[in-house]
């Protein structure tokens, strides 16, 4: 067997083919990335055509088309972590770094540890993938926005936040684009006040909210100086609240598109909906890969860490967080809901508090169990069922 390393870049890529003594059979060769320098890695490579192993990193999205070129070609591939390759390299004492190097350890490491060939995904599972991630920066950007506005809210009418369960309400959000600062509140007539409540929240709140509303910006030591400045961007932080809501369900639908058309059984699980669905699934991929379900829950990085030497053992265990942060987020995301939906998980829930458990550390086990339903279910392709 020959063992290809391939040291992944924006520009051009870096390969190197090895023995299974370790010695160098293709010195290390660095092609452009495009359709030139690509075809000429795989002419270089044909020389080893059914005997060879390769491995590149997960550098970003620039392996894409690298892989895409070398499936087609029946080559035996595998895309390996970089925290893998980069632990691995540490057996070498001297500190050093460079292209041809990166490749050699890949090679070695693909020699070594001889890991599975990656499973080419569907076309539905990629594209699931794209909009979960590309959903995921969107939630991120509207609470980015939300933040900036609650800090607006702390220097120019810190009560405010007082006056509502969420800030983020319609009604609040209609109330904070005819006024901004306290001063603002406080010069609206009450009768005004009222009507753009009563209109906003469709009848729910009225003159007592406006009273309150009215008192708590009259009392209020928030500052004055900024008031131009201010309403401007909140106008503008609102609209951008606007915009990236309407197009994250833009996304959430053509989600719910893509799960119609693929077979599958993870929705059945009570508190699973399509778009969460779509977002376990596009993170999973293919669950063969993982040969349990402990697997799966470290590469969700929601295991927990070990330190333990000679005779001391660390009694708090804290998550280790090293594996994908798209699906551990998707998994939260789920185990909240099913907070509400799902009786099997919430007596759980409920038996971990009991125990003595924080929230945190109660929803880190949910967690857990949840993703261990959802590798069962996936492994055997069946629904969801209570024994």
């Amino acid at each position: 067997m020959y063992y290809c390393g391939i040291d992944v870049a924006k520009r051009s890529h870096t390969a190197i083919v090895i023995d299974e003594q370790r010695q160098i059979v293709q010195p290390a060769c660095t092609v452009s990335n495009d359709r030139a320098g690509l075809e000429k890695l795989v002419k270089m490579l044909s020389a080893y055509q059914g005997q060879l192993h390769i491995g590149l990193e997960a550098t970003g999205h620039y392996w894409l088309s690298l892989y895409d070129v070398l499936s087609r070609e029946q080559h035996r591939l595998t895309v390996i972590n970089p925290l893998q390759v980069r632990a691995y390299r540490k057996v070498d004492l001297r500190k050093r770094k460079t292209e041809r190097l990166d490749a050699f350890w890949i090679a070695d490491f693909v020699r070594f540890a001889t890991p599975s060939a990656s499973v080419a995904q569907t076309s539905a599972i990629l594209q699931l993938r794209e909009l979960a991630r590309f959903r995921f920066r969107l939630t991120q950007q509207i609470g980015d926005c939300k933040r900036k506005i609650v800090c607006i809210l702390d220097r120019v009418f810190p009560e405010y936040d007082q006056l509502f369960s969420d800030v983020f309400l319609q009604t609040s959000r209609q109330l904070l684009r005819e006024a901004v600062t306290a001063e603002d509140f406080a010069r609206l007539d009450l009768s005004e006040l009222e009507a753009i409540l009563c209109q906003a929240s469709r009848g729910r709140f009225g003159r007592e909210k406006a009273v309150e509303i009215h008192a708590a910006a009259s009392s209020s030591i928030g500052v004055s100086f900024l008031t131009d400045a201010i309403r401007i961007e909140m106008r503008c932080l609102l609209q951008q609240i606007e915009l990236l809501e309407e197009q994250r369900r833009a996304v959430d639908s053509e989600m719910e598109a893509l799960m119609a058309q693929t077979p599958q059984y993870i929705t059945t699980i009570p508190g699973i909906g399509l778009v969460t669905g779509a977002m376990l699934l596009a993170e999973i991929g293919d669950v063969s890969r993982f040969a349990g379900p402990e697997k799966l829950v470290a590469y969700a990085g929601l295991d927990a860490t070990v330190c333990q030497t000679g005779e001391f053992e660390a009694q708090r265990m804290h998550m280790s967080k090293r594996g994908s942060h798209y699906l551990r987020y998707a998994v939260w995301q789920a185990a909240q809901a099913c907070l509400w939906h799902n009786e099997e998980l919430i007596a759980y829930y409920r038996k971990k508090r009991r125990e003595g458990k924080p929230h945190g550390v109660a929803m880190g086990a949910l967690c857990r169990k949840l993703l261990g339903r959802v590798y069962v279910i996936l492994k055997e392709q069946r629904p969801y069922t209570i024994r």
